[in-house]
């Protein structure tokens, strides 16, 4: 018969060397001369030791339930409003002929200012402002509005010229 030192289990089997339940090398027990019993004394009891608390509870009061997330931060809009006012004003200019080119010129020029002032603030400051292709398209149609009155001013001038020479 053979016994577990840790548990105390007593074992039948001769050819058990180890401890079945903890695995602990099983051993012959020995005679108690007090008793007489071969049955070895219980192992005796020690209380586990306290365990430090390394946890330490949050300082904030523990929200209960559920609250939405905070709002997404918004960024600042980027200005491109003059570049759309040289694009729609330079557009506009050639259905401004129809009104005998008095709405075609002052549109065409405005469009060709604003296209200016817009690029130049985009260049020196193209992280809020932006509209690049819209100024740039504002300032040629503009100037080409310009230079198709300029061309037709010049045929009709000729034309007139010409006619007073015969």
């Amino acid at each position: 018969m053979k016994r577990c030192p840790k548990c105390n289990q007593v074992f039948d089997q001769e050819w058990l060397s180890f401890c079945t339940d903890d695995g602990s090398p099983s051993e012959q027990p020995t005679i108690n001369l007090q008793t007489g019993s071969s049955q070895p004394p219980p192992a005796p009891y020690s209380p586990p030791a306290p365990m430090q608390q390394s946890w330490q509870p949050p300082s904030q009061p523990i929200q209960t339930g559920w609250q939405p997330p905070p709002p997404p931060a918004y960024s600042q809009q980027k200005k491109q409003g003059l570049a759309i006012a040289s694009l729609i004003l330079g557009i506009l200019s050639f259905p401004g002929t129809c009104l005998c080119y008095v709405g075609g010129i002052p549109m065409s020029l405005t469009a060709i200012i604003l296209g200016s002032v817009s690029l130049v603030q985009i260049k020196n400051d193209p992280v809020n402002n932006t509209g690049k292709p819209l100024a740039l398209t504002g300032v040629i149609v503009g100037a080409a509005y310009l230079l198709f009155c300029i061309v037709v001013v010049l045929i009709y001038g000729v034309a007139i010229f010409t006619s007073n020479l015969k």
